[in-house]
């Protein structure tokens, strides 16, 4: 299994889009520097066909050390959480979406 990272992402602009390889990078970072700030700032990102990103907090609760079993607690927080669109999910299943999954 391969992992995608941002160079693969950028080189798959540039030889699908026509742009310059700087002109690519630049664009993959400005799109991902654009979906960060918006999760930072505490809202969601849909992307129709693949899925929702969101930023949800969790409040300050009692946990367990496992290893000993002393109570610790664990403060609030917030955590980004991704959605799967119902297209996404049916790929990764290999099946066909039904109609009407657009998420």
């Amino acid at each position: 299994m391969q992992t995608i990272t941002r160079a693969h992402l950028a080189e798959t602009i540039y030889t699908q889009v026509g742009l310059s390889r700087n002109e690519s990078a630049d664009l993959l970072e400005t799109v991902l520097e654009r979906i960060a700030s918006t999760l930072e700032a505490g809202e969601s990102v849909k992307i129709s066909g693949f899925g929702t990103f969101s930023v949800r907090q969790k409040g300050r609760r009692i946990g367990r050390n496992p290893k000993t079993g002393v109570e610790v607690p664990i403060l609030p927080r917030r955590v980004l959480v991704f959605r799967p669109s119902h297209v996404l999910k049916a790929r990764v299943n290999g099946t066909t979406p039904t109609v009407g999954d657009d998420e």
